[in-house]
């Protein structure tokens, strides 16, 4: 990863269409670069055109739209890192999205219909036992990498409810760490010893949520997290947390098991800060400030259009009902903090 000394300025975003890649261009060089920036993880997921497999895009960004965008990232200094949310989020609600629709023979829960809505069910993920799922998902992810020149994949992996599902004839009954874990170290081993190129995932199934004092949106719930203690220690894992709370025991605790440990907020600078410099204090306590790099901050639903409007100050965000302008407020408090 690139460093600023020990800093990785990061910024995040869900990003995957094609007329708004000039609106993205302007914010990367009028508003990204400017306030130093270094590093723009862009989460395409299955928005992407893919050629591999283009029964599964469900978007319109285009590997010449990749390319432009890492052509301007190098030109500013940035690191480009494509986002593939792997295993979890595979739609919304009952919702499946493009990959399942594809390839509904990969459905972790192929009974809960297409209609359902939360609490019944959060979202429904693939079935990591399948033997026919890595070949087409490691081709999905090489193609990112290639496309965006990558040197680094984040694979996602937040918010997994759906796992070892008794209605999955090949998961059931197996125990969920274990098969997190399994899917976690089956990317590991294509990304990092096949392709190369350093891999990061978010933390929050490796957390015990209530051991912590976290909810089970930024913990595990569900008897997942005792995973850390099987996936290699070089996956960078981005720990978020968005609210401000009493403490952030996880920062310490995955610094202890021997990962590098990028803290996540989002659209609160108040909270923001708090999490930063707690994060930093765990981390000299323990003299592993050198794995605890800076700060990322998540745009989720900002797309190139709003932020413009946002950072830029061009064009109009009505009721802003996504606080775009928290999530601009926050980078830009981050960023003059680091």
């Amino acid at each position: 990863m690139n460093k600023d000394g020990w800093q990785l300025k990061g910024f995040h975003m869900r990003f995957g269409s094609h007329e708004d890649v000039g609106n993205l261009k302007r914010v990367i060089e009028e508003a990204l670069a400017p306030m130093g920036v270094n590093v723009l993880i862009l989460e395409c997921n299955t928005s992407f055109q893919f050629q591999s497999h283009p029964e599964v895009s469900g978007g319109s960004l285009t590997k010449e739209d990749a390319r432009e965008l890492s052509s301007l990232c190098k030109r500013y200094g940035i690191q480009l890192i494509p986002l593939f949310d792997c295993l979890g989020h595979q739609g919304w609600g009952g919702a499946r999205n493009s990959f399942l629709r594809a390839y509904p023979e990969f459905d972790e829960t192929p009974h809960v219909p297409t209609d359902a809505k939360w609490p019944e069910f959060y979202c429904p993920s693939w079935c990591p036992t399948h033997p026919d799922i890595n070949p087409i998902v490691f081709d999905l992810m090489d193609e990112l990498i290639d496309a965006f020149e990558a040197d680094a994949l984040h694979v996602g992996m937040d918010e997994v409810f759906a796992i070892a599902d008794d209605g999955c004839p090949r998961c059931r009954g197996k125990n969920k760490a274990k098969l997190f874990a399994k899917a976690t170290t089956d990317y590991y081993e294509h990304l990092v010893r096949n392709r190369k190129v350093q891999m990061l995932m978010w933390a929050d199934r490796l957390i015990d949520a209530k051991g912590m004092g976290y909810t089970e949106w930024d913990g595990d719930i569900y008897g997942i997290w005792p995973a850390v203690d099987l996936i290699p220690k070089d996956i960078i894992l981005c720990d978020w947390h968005y609210d401000k709370l009493d403490a952030y025991p996880s920062v310490g605790h995955l610094l202890d098991k021997g990962f590098e440990v990028w803290p996540s907020c989002w659209k609160t600078p108040e909270a923001a800060l708090d999490l930063l410099e707690q994060s930093i204090r765990q981390a000299e306590e323990r003299g592993a400030i050198d794995r605890m790099p800076g700060m990322l901050v998540t745009g989720w639903n900002a797309n190139g259009a709003k932020l413009v409007t946002a950072l830029l100050g061009d064009g109009d965000l009505g009721e802003d009902t996504d606080d775009i302008k928290g999530i601009a407020d926050t980078l830009k408090t981050v960023m003059e903090a680091l």
